[in-house]
């Protein structure tokens, strides 16, 4: 674990060829009750190598902790001190670290004949850890159970009935699992090639987190709209996120919400299509408000939208854009992986917010 001032950081990046710059308004809204703000995202490093990185509401790093391998996504546990991230799909362990000093706590190892695809999310009261994970020899997606509060000793196995479930996130009611199953077959030995694309069987699915009962199975319009990202607003509205699996030519919808039992799917028109370039990385529901927000780190495209109509109300060329998160207010935060931090809201107005000597992977945290 390493923690950094902003001049070291900046120091840094100069050594290395790269330029690091913060604007002089660079301030990220608090949330409610002023309490700091902190992102936390896995980066790559000059040097080749990877890590996890914090930054505060100004873009100020905070700490930057190594791991091994290429990082992906993560999450905080509530009502405690950690933040957790998992390798790049496959990814072989998760790590838990001090969310305030950036020192690592655990390192956790997947079971054998199993690997990790990236995502995890925990329970409200933060005593269960559910991750996405797949029996690769199999092609079995599973969900994968630790308990907290026993030094993340695996406690479970739920079975999804599919293949390559990918992000999952909580329902507000506290119980639900909400899981993308992007339907695609991979294998360790043959890196992250796509192994039945002729075959996929891409679903939405709910999940009850106490028993692992299926509660629902949603399929998209074209089995080649894999679901990879999904979130859930407030009022329990789900989002869906497609990479369409097709013909680079064509350009079907890539966004849904779930509505009356089935997924609503939007379409833009044909320039913002194209430039989304059939790959959402992130979509992230406001929780203040309706807007979501999505990027594309093919296109370099960022767009915000009415959630409850599918508007287009901003969009934004950020080259490599991949993680989103709201910010306290109403915006939402782009990070891309040549290093940017950008503010991007209704208003159709992108702020680059820092710039720093980074390669900030596909979520921030």
């Amino acid at each position: 674990m390493m923690r950094l001032n902003r001049r070291q950081l900046l120091k840094t990046g100069a050594a290395c060829g790269l330029t690091a710059t913060l604007s002089g308004c660079s301030l990220l809204p608090r949330r409610a009750g002023d309490r700091p703000e902190q992102y936390t995202g896995a980066v790559g490093l000059p040097d080749g190598s990877f890590g996890v990185s914090a930054i505060d509401r100004t873009g100020q790093p905070l700490w930057q902790s190594p791991i091994a391998t290429r990082g992906h996504s993560g999450c905080n546990r509530p009502g405690g001190q950690e933040v957790l991230f998992f390798e790049r799909r496959p990814g072989w362990h998760f790590y838990v670290f001090d969310s305030i000093t950036g020192a690592r706590r655990h390192t956790i190892k997947a079971d054998a004949g199993e690997h990790f695809v990236g995502h995890g999310v925990f329970s409200p009261d933060g005593r269960w850890l559910y991750a996405t994970a797949s029996r690769y020899e199999q092609g079995e997606g599973i969900i994968t159970v630790y308990d907290a509060g026993d030094n993340y000793r695996r406690a479970d196995t739920f079975e999804l009935k599919g293949i390559g479930p990918h992000q999952l996130t909580l329902h507000p009611d506290g119980d639900t699992l909400v899981i993308g199953l992007g339907g695609i077959l991979t294998h360790p030995d043959y890196d992250r090639i796509k192994l039945n694309l002729d075959t996929m069987d891409p679903a939405l699915i709910l999940l009850n987190r106490r028993t692992g009962k299926i509660m629902g199975r949603f399929r998209p319009t074209h089995r080649q709209q894999s679901i990879r990202h999904v979130d859930v607003s407030a009022s329990g509205k789900i989002h869906v996120a497609y990479q369409y699996q097709g013909p680079l030519h064509e350009t079907p919808p890539l966004l849904a919400t779930l509505e009356s039992g089935q997924l609503r799917e939007y379409r833009f028109d044909n320039d913002i299509q194209t430039s989304l370039a059939n790959y959402i990385a992130s979509v992230i529901a406001h929780p203040e408000n309706d807007l979501v927000a999505a990027a594309s780190p093919v296109g370099g495209t960022a767009i915000v939208f009415d959630g409850n109509t599918g508007e287009l109300l901003a969009r934004a060329a950020i080259t490599d854009c991949a993680g989103v998160q709201a910010l306290a207010g109403g915006d939402f935060l782009i990070s891309s992986g040549k290093g940017q931090l950008v503010r991007l809201g209704a208003d159709n107005q992108p702020h680059e917010l820092a710039s720093l000597p980074v390669y900030w992977d596909h979520h921030l945290v």
